[in-house]
């Protein structure tokens, strides 16, 4: 009884740390679409260690920041993507504000096919050493997924589409 009042007072007192990330190929576009959720507290933590500013207030920044900036720019820094083995560029194109979460919506042009993604993703991961960050691809195919984390932080996906 005593370590069940215990481990649920632990789960309580320490929260999920995580963000769910979904890219989807757009066939009419062709282009990869990416919608990543986090938590607002979390991503604030985040930007904060980025810009070694204790005071930081990502909803109302001051001093001339701009909140889409500052999620822009920490999302430049933790989230890259490789198509085919080769970088390519992040279109951020915003974000919302969705209850606790940020929603950020990121677009890559020019897509026409390809083989392999290679995903990295190590946000927050300098902050809580338990942040999962999980990933779901779809391309032409079912989707595919993993979870990345403080010491897997990249994950390459093949696909075999002729």
């Amino acid at each position: 009884m005593i370590y069940s009042l215990l481990h649920a007072f632990l789960i309580w007192v320490h929260p999920i740390h995580i963000s769910v990330t979904e890219i989807n190929y757009n066939e009419k576009s062709k282009s990869l679409q990416i919608t990543s959720r986090i938590f607002i507290d979390e991503l604030e933590l985040g930007v904060r260690a980025q810009r070694k500013e204790s005071e930081l207030d990502i909803l109302e920044p001051k001093n001339g920041l701009v909140t889409k900036e500052l999620i822009k720019n920490y999302f430049t820094a933790h989230l890259k993507i490789k198509i085919d083995g080769k970088p390519v560029k992040l279109n951020f194109l915003g974000y919302e504000k969705e209850d606790i979460s940020f929603v950020s919506y990121i677009e890559i042009e020019n897509v026409k096919k390809l083989k392999t993604i290679e995903v990295f993703n190590d946000m927050i991961t300098e902050i809580h050493e338990d942040q999962s960050n999980l990933v779901h691809i779809t391309y032409k195919s079912p989707v595919k997924s993993t979870r990345l984390t403080r010491e897997n932080t990249s994950e390459v996906f093949t696909f075999n589409i002729k």
